[in-house]
């Protein structure tokens, strides 16, 4: 299994790192990246959009390799877009940089009710998107942690 997520985690920090984005951490075959720090990027929502419809791709051949060795695994994709509070988080001798906030727990709460090859967006990515993104409206969502459904997007392709 080592293997496998060795070759999940290169296959997709080849992505981030071509789309510009920050990985903030691994947390087993979990990603969390963030777009505009430590430096700027012009289309932060339509950058992680296109990067999150080409791990999609790329996690296609790596699950139908994985599959011929007896490993049945999925990926599905959260992204939201606003303010997070950056910096430095621990305590004396061990602290991370990262991100955290409300837009960071919308991203983890989408990424959870995503199903397998699926990419949810929140409507602040939907609207950075050009008009000919391919977007269904979905109905709103029950996330934990929220006090009324909120509404949510299902991304098949960029425009």
């Amino acid at each position: 299994m080592e293997s496998v997520l060795r070759e999940y985690h290169s296959t997709m920090g080849a992505l981030i790192v071509e789309y510009e984005g920050t990985v903030d951490r691994f947390a087993g075959d979990g990603i969390l990246i963030f777009f505009n720090d430590p430096l700027p990027v012009p289309d932060a929502a339509r950058r992680a959009a296109t990067m999150a419809l080409r791990m999609q791709e790329q996690f296609g051949s790596l699950r139908a390799r994985w599959s011929k060795l007896g490993y049945d695994l999925d990926l599905g994709i959260g992204i939201a877009q606003g303010f997070a509070t950056l910096g430095a988080f621990g305590f004396e001798g061990r602290f991370d940089y990262s991100a955290i906030g409300g837009v960071v727990n919308l991203a983890h709460r989408l990424c959870n009710k995503a199903s397998a090859g699926e990419v949810l967006i929140d409507r602040k990515v939907r609207a950075g998107l050009d008009d000919d993104a391919k977007v269904e409206t979905l109905t709103p969502l029950n996330l934990k942690g929220y006090a009324h459904p909120v509404p949510a997007f299902r991304l098949s392709g960029s425009g």
